[in-house]
């Protein structure tokens, strides 16, 4: 078949078809072995025309191993020869301990393909591929793969994933048949089902970051404003007497501080009664009583104005007001640790906070703080409340914990379905879960002893360049890429537009599983962001058939054509039966 070697240009060898020798029917995509003395290269065919072959080298057979890259090349004087069922079985993962059954070889009669269960889930995964190429079906069977596997248990998997379109209950909600040890739980903010349950953020744990993203901050002034509203919150929470002394010390040295302006008496008024109408407490609010020398006033009372343009209760206002300032109080109070408080209590603690020096009357920071109240009243009375709102305080590792236990009993699978809320809030979801349980991982004694993989579906809604490099220092999907392997936090992102992902995050991906991709932006941006792909892997990606892939990274030896099987049972990814619905019929 082979003949002889014409010429090696790079990484491809151009050979001579002995026309006389036997024909096989096929060249195209198979293996070639050259050998010459102690070398053995392999290639792959990759363009064939009437008189020569163009066969792509792709690295070296030592013994029982395979090593990627092209050092050395092939002597003019090498023979040839289509890879045998041994080296097959090499380039294939067949001969990989602790290894996953992934698909099947179009190539070499439906020969199987494994992978390493350690190369390929202990590093971040891309599945990318067009709508309809079948990411969700090749996603559902790997993970099905994983748990039907009987020669490796996986109790202690904790896979959470990140569901934009409620498709995967289907595919995993009997996972219990295959082994009575596993669980599959359904965590949704739409809970329709008896085994569903509402998810539920506790907001008292979530970092001044985290709700720099939920009210979505724009400019460091908000974040001041964030920082200094969640700690009066806290220090509130104590709800004890130290806590409503500072309330109160608060109250009045904003009401001090109008009394001291320049402001005539009708404008002092206003200010101070715009104070008490958004913060008040039992000593100081429009009704309590203010005791004179032989009489009492009730406080809106003490601001009526004179003849002369002052108010007639001046002496009474400073002497009360001065009685409840402490300018020590609130470095007297310790931070708890434990704080429970509720967006409620956010939004009081909110409105103290803008009374305060530095605050009031301060056109810029007004601005910011207008646009931060709009948006914490309107998640609180929006229905998306019942999503923060938790009755008794827990920790981070108690909450991690009741995300995975479910009837006392631990779930491998985790699916967080965010298919009936917006687009901005599912992507404030995931990145507070994500950071979450990143901390977590982090905080572990022993590093990466709790591997979490996090499965992100739409990935190009969620994992995206925003404001947070700006205004926070850091994406937290970026940071998990680059830190999350070292302490078991694996990303896993599907996507049909990968040009819309973080470039930084797609560079840290090490395995890779695409379908077919037919828009050139998408192809060119894979190209570029992976130097190492060859461009006839990315022109492959124009032609493959619903549910083939080619599969690429540190958990293959070589870029693979995978031919996956159904998952069964089938995820929620179909499309409409148009046919079926026009004519009326009954679809269940």
């Amino acid at each position: 078949m082979f003949g002889k070697i014409k010429y090696i240009s790079d990484n491809i060898a151009v050979v001579e078809i002995n026309k006389e020798g036997q024909v096989i029917a096929n060249l195209m995509n198979l293996h070639v072995v050259f050998e010459y003395e102690n070398d053995t290269l392999l290639g792959e065919v990759k363009n064939v025309d009437e008189d020569t072959v163009k066969i792509q080298l792709l690295g070296e057979f030592v013994g029982d191993k395979f090593i990627p890259g092209t050092i050395k090349k092939p002597s003019l004087s090498s023979t040839m020869r289509i890879i045998n069922d041994r080296e097959l079985d090499i380039i294939m993962g067949k001969n990989e301990t602790e290894s996953l059954y992934i698909g099947k070889s179009p190539t070499y009669n439906e020969r199987i393909i494994y992978a390493n269960i350690n190369d390929l889930f202990s590093n971040h995964l891309a599945i990318f591929g067009n709508s309809g190429s079948g990411k969700s079906c090749s996603v559902s069977r790997i993970v099905q793969n994983i748990y039907l596997n009987k020669n490796f248990l996986t109790y202690n998997a904790n896979m959470f994933i990140f569901d934009a379109y409620g498709e995967y209950k289907n595919a995993f909600r009997v996972i219990d048949e295959v082994n009575p040890n596993y669980q599959y739980k359904f965590l949704t903010t739409n809970p329709t089902d008896p085994t569903d349950m509402l998810l539920q953020i506790p907001i008292f744990l979530l970092t001044n970051d985290d709700i720099a993203l939920l009210l979505s901050a724009e400019n460091h002034a908000q974040l001041t404003i964030i920082e200094r509203m969640m700690k009066l919150v806290k220090l509130f929470s104590k709800n004890d007497e130290q806590s409503e002394k500072l309330k109160n010390h608060l109250i009045a040295s904003a009401i001090q501080a109008v009394l001291f302006s320049n402001q005539n008496a009708s404008g002092k008024k206003n200010d101070i009664f715009t104070i008490i109408a958004s913060c008040q407490t039992p000593a100081l609010n429009m009704n309590a009583e203010i005791q004179g020398i032989g009489y009492t006033r009730r406080f809106s009372e003490c601001f009526k104005i004179d003849s002369k343009g002052e108010f007639g209760e001046s002496v009474l206002i400073n002497e009360y007001i001065a009685k409840h300032l402490d300018e020590n109080i609130e470095s007297q109070i310790e931070i708890p640790k434990d704080a429970f408080f509720t967006l409620n209590d956010m939004e009081k603690a909110l409105n103290f906070t803008l009374i305060g020096e530095g605050f009031l009357n301060n056109r810029l920071m007004e601005d910011s703080a207008i646009i931060l109240k709009v948006r914490l009243h309107s998640l609180i009375n929006s229905k998306n409340n019942q999503y923060f709102d938790l009755k008794q305080y827990l920790d981070l590792d108690t909450y991690i914990s009741s995300l995975i236990i479910m009837n006392n009993k631990r779930s491998q699978i985790i699916n967080i379905n965010l298919e009936d809320i917006d687009d901005n809030l599912a992507k404030v979801i995931v990145k507070i879960l994500s950071k979450m349980l990143f901390d977590f991982a982090k905080s572990r004694k022993v590093r990466a002893s709790i591997p979490f993989h996090l499965i992100i579906e739409e990935a190009h809604r969620y994992v995206v360049k925003d404001n947070d490099q700006f205004l926070l220092g850091y994406n937290i999907f970026e940071r998990i890429a680059k830190e999350g392997r070292k302490y078991g936090v694996m990303l896993n992102l599907i996507s049909q537009r990968p040009v819309d992902i973080s470039e930084t995050v797609v560079a840290q991906m090490s395995n890779f599983l695409v379908h077919k991709m037919t828009h050139p932006k998408d192809l060119e941006y894979i190209e570029k962001m992976l130097p190492n792909i060859s461009a006839d892997v990315i022109e492959k990606l124009n032609s493959l058939q619903p549910g083939t892939l080619v599969a690429f990274g540190s958990a293959f030896k070589i870029p693979l054509l995978i031919k996956m099987e159904l998952p069964s049972p089938l995820p929620y990814s179909s499309n409409c039966n148009v046919v079926e619905r026009w004519k009326g019929t009954k679809i269940a």
